[in-house]
């Protein structure tokens, strides 16, 4: 029987799977890595971490299935976007890899927004504003900043396409992926000649680009040796972790949208065309589909919201167990009323993304009085994570972009309580799927379709991915979310000033 690997290479560690042609999971593992912070904002790792990590799962899961290496047909491969590997004329990187969360290219996004002509035109452009994260930014910090490393530049490579061209020895990312370095004409899904000109950047610098499910070469023999597979294997474009992911969670059709409640909150909907927010406020990025698009609406602080106040504050009040506190937390939150009694709870502990692209927001309790409990505090911090995610659902709706379904996936799906809260929010039913594995699954089965065990990434996903259950909301819990909701909205306008101000001060 043929199988497939996903791999996909996160920011703290890489997970690969192995699954059967039927999308039947055969193994798995994970290898964790750290990464550095040389100084504040700044984040960086050594390419090598993710080369080793892969090398070491792809050996655990081929150990423990006892499947021969002739039956692995096509790797897939996923992986934290944005990222910088920076790579010289001999194959060597030059320095450590700019991550996602790197916040060092404020000036370099100033620089690229006005040689573009203004934040409209850039959007325009490559249909999406200068973001600190992308990589575009990193390039051109680089230039700015260590001259002798740019002298000595290439190729630019996102982290996942390091591992292919370490796979391969080819030079090649995918439309998903290059999306989010702001240098890919989204629409025509290819380099922006018009961009880079006004950077005065070589698209020799960047790799070729192809669909996600395209086959973009074969182990090398020495690959092949490490991972212990044959030169047979093939590689195939893959996917950014948020397409990725979405491909795992089967929203690879129109009316299909995903919200995933993990550290950070993200809303990803397909998109048959090319559509694109003029403010700014969604990304807009080639999908894992061949010829697909999606947007995506991005939270900084959800999950991670709910973990810093039960490990931070209910961990350390009496009477709850610590090692059922999150368990504690939110039976004492649900026996709250849809609402928590008119206390709202902005979830910007780090910042936020989408709507506001605000670097300085911060977290706040509103509306408190002498009735409210701890319990009321914990749901009042799920149903602030909510709202926000419902900030991108508005804004998704008001572009006419459709949405019939709504698969919940990370955190947020394995509670019921919050499945719930999330169909009343939204005022929409929640799916949950039968099995949830992410970004691994999702190019697994791209690896499944350019190998030609299925047709199309549409087929692949009809026949692995099931439904489990569907959550229907409640209309007393939707009429409460429907009246909060605009007091919600309109705080952040209210407080963003003395927001800022105390940023300054934390800042020191």
């Amino acid at each position: 029987m043929s199988h497939y690997l996903g791999i996909d290479i996160g920011t703290s560690g890489t997970k690969t799977l192995l699954i059967q042609a039927d999308g039947k999971i055969v193994a798995e593992a994970t290898a964790e890595y750290p990464f550095a912070q040389p100084r504040p904002g700044w984040t960086e790792q050594d390419p090598e971490l993710w080369w080793n990590a892969t090398v070491k799962t792809v050996n655990e899961v081929m150990a423990s299935s006892k499947v021969k290496p002739a039956d692995v047909k096509a790797i897939g491969l996923s992986g934290q976007m944005h990222g910088s590997v920076f790579v010289d004329k001999q194959g060597n990187v030059i320095r450590p890899a700019l991550l996602w969360n790197d916040q060092r290219t404020a000036a370099e996004c100033d620089e690229i927004t006005s040689a573009a002509g203004g934040r409209k035109a850039l959007i325009k452009m490559v249909a999406n504003p200068a973001l600190t994260g992308f990589q575009a930014p990193k390039i051109l910090w680089l230039r700015n900043n260590e001259k002798k490393n740019f002298d000595k530049l290439a190729k630019v490579l996102l982290p996942k396409d390091e591992i292919r061209r370490r796979l391969t020895g080819d030079f090649v990312t995918e439309v998903s992926d290059a999306s989010g370095t702001l240098l890919l004409d989204v629409v025509k899904r290819g380099w922006s000649k018009k961009l880079l000109t006004k950077l005065d950047l070589d698209s020799d610098l960047l790799p070729r680009v192809v669909e996600s499910d395209e086959v973009t070469g074969t182990l090398t023999s020495e690959a092949a040796k490490q991972l212990g597979l044959t030169t047979d294997c093939k590689v195939v474009g893959g996917a950014g972790d948020c397409a990725a992911g979405a491909v795992g969670n089967g929203v690879v059709k129109q009316g299909v949208l995903s919200t995933s409640i993990g550290t950070s909150g993200v809303m990803f909907v397909h998109s048959d065309q090319p559509q694109y927010d003029a403010a700014g406020r969604l990304h807009t990025f080639c999908h894992a589909v061949n010829g697909k698009w999606h947007m995506m609406g991005v939270n900084l602080t959800s999950g991670g919201a709910l973990q810093w106040w039960v490990d931070s504050i209910v961990k350390g009040l009496a009477g709850i167990d610590q090692d059922k506190r999150y368990e504690a937390a939110t039976a004492e939150a649900e026996a709250v009323n849809a609402g928590s009694d008119g206390m709202l709870f902005l979830p910007y502990l780090n910042g936020e993304r989408t709507p506001h692209a605000d670097p300085n927001a911060r977290g706040s309790f509103v509306g408190m009085n002498l009735t409210h409990t701890r319990g009321h505090m914990t749901r009042s911090v799920m149903e602030g994570i909510t709202f926000a995610l419902r900030d991108s659902l508005e804004i998704i709706q008001s572009l006419d972009v459709p949405v019939r379904q709504i698969r919940a996936s990370g955190g947020g799906s394995k509670n019921p309580f919050w499945r719930q809260m999330q169909a009343d929010v939204f005022g929409k039913k929640i799916t949950r799927l039968e099995v949830e594995q992410g970004p691994a699954f999702g190019v697994a089965l791209l690896a499944a379709v350019g190998d030609g065990a299925y047709k199309s990434i549409e087929s692949a996903c009809s026949a692995t991915i099931k439904i489990a259950e569907e959550t229907k909301p409640d209309r007393k819990a939707v009429a409460s979310y429907n009246k909060l909701f605009p007091i919600y909205r309109d705080l952040y306008d209210q407080l963003k000033g003395s927001m800022s101000a105390l940023a300054e001060y934390q800042n020191g």
